[in-house]
């Protein structure tokens, strides 16, 4: 018998958002906080109820049919508060039994809400922010370590867009092809960070989410079904995910801790994900369009690191990241691109490279010198490992840079 106290965060972190968007579909409910107040409080019925009686059969439309009752108990006590709301509460009694959660509602209500979420009255960094909170569940700290911020400049962000859109009258619509086309770069970048915090989360207490990937793979897939937002970018970006989502039972072991890239074991690989990879990378370049978004290089890049081990495979890969760096240059980048350099020039030429980024505060800097002085000075490695492991957050990452720094010691 499943343990709700397994079951529950889990079901929080994929229904929570839809519940929200299907209620302000459905209501066109001004202040959004109202539909997550109903969902929250739907989700802690369920921890109570389900700790005394056990999971039902269907958790998730016990769900639905809890948040359609919330809904309806909301607009009763508001008509006991406020009696001008009354014809407000009559439409509102009529409509809540027809609150449909079908899986087709509830694509269409995330993806209208994603781009209602994503307004250019706020900046696109509010609306990242946002979009990452409101559809994707992401706690204040998990959107400051995908920005790389601080968690009270992120907290002070929201509240502002939040009010922001209040004061835009925020509601939930169809918008125009013009709205699509200003907003979609921006829904992009949120769907991107949505599916790297579970590829390699920093706040959690696994290093990959797999519940994350699969929800970014399933909201740009329904990108791809809508003639507007199946472009070019948003089929290269879904091959990434398909890319990297094919290595995902490689990437640790059955104790959770990291396993590195050269020491995965491929056939674990999935053959299926690499060739829907292929598919849409394919798409993505088949069009009349020449320009290549940073999705269709890094695409490319996880594309080769699925494909054989060849002498030009790291060739091609740094190719590509001495592209990437300049269409939208970022520290992570860089590194990346170090270490790729390692692999075409060696680690003595890399050591160069990577130390030219000065880049003192960030763990993956340390990791990666940590790895480039272990063939060249051992006291060297284990000082940036040891550096890594105290700035990183990550409990699976720490466990796989102690490991590198007891096999060094064990060669001294």
């Amino acid at each position: 018998m499943a343990n709700p106290n397994e079951i529950t965060p889990h079901l929080f972190r994929t229904e929570y958002s839809k519940i929200v968007a299907v209620l302000c579909k459905s209501f066109d409910i001004k202040h959004i906080e109202i539909a997550e107040d109903i969902a929250s409080e739907t989700f802690l019925k369920a921890s109570e109820y389900w700790a005394v009686n056990g999971l039902p059969d269907n958790p998730a439309a016990w769900l639905y049919t809890v948040a359609k009752n919330k809904t309806k108990d909301y607009f009763k006590h508001l008509s006991i508060i406020e009696k001008n709301k009354q014809e407000e509460v009559k439409t509102a009694e009529k409509e809540y039994q027809t609150i449909d959660f079908d899986t087709k509602n509830i694509s269409d209500s995330q993806l209208e809400m994603i781009f209602a979420t994503c307004n250019p009255v706020n900046s696109q960094e509010t609306q990242i922010c946002l979009a990452l909170q409101i559809l994707c569940g992401f706690s204040i700290e998990e959107i400051a370590n995908a920005f790389l911020s601080k968690t009270e400049t992120i907290k002070k962000r929201l509240q502002r867009g939040r009010e922001v859109l209040r004061t835009h009258d925020f509601k939930i619509d169809s918008l125009s092809e013009q709205d699509i086309h200003q907003r979609l770069e921006t829904v992009l970048t949120t769907l991107y960070l949505l599916f790297n915090e579970g590829y390699f989360s920093r706040t959690n207490t696994l290093l990959i989410r797999k519940d994350l990937c699969l929800e970014a793979i399933r909201l740009t897939l329904i990108l791809t079904d809508n003639q507007l937002t199946n472009t070019p970018q948003t089929n290269a970006l879904l091959a990434l995910m398909c890319f990297q989502s094919s290595r995902l039972d490689a990437r640790t072991s059955a104790e959770g801790e990291s396993i590195l890239f050269d020491e995965q074991d491929e056939s674990l690989w999935d053959k299926a994900l690499i060739e829907k990879g292929c598919y849409y990378l394919i798409e993505a370049c088949n069009t009349n369009s020449n320009s290549v978004s940073k999705y269709h290089l890094e695409a490319g890049i996880a594309y080769w690191h699925t494909s054989s081990t060849g002498k030009d495979k790291w060739q091609h890969i740094l190719n590509l990241y001495n592209q990437l760096v300049i269409i939208e240059y970022s520290p992570v980048t860089a590194l990346n691109r170090a270490f790729a350099f390692s692999k075409v020039y060696g680690h003595q030429k890399a050591l160069v490279e990577t130390e030219k980024l000065n880049l003192i505060s960030n763990e993956y800097y340390h990791g990666l010198l940590g790895y480039l002085y272990s063939e060249l000075n051992i006291d060297k490695a284990v000082y940036h490992f040891e550096e890594a492991i105290r700035l990183t957050k990550s409990k699976p990452e720490k466990q796989t840079l102690q490991k590198q720094i007891n096999l060094l010691k064990q060669l001294k």
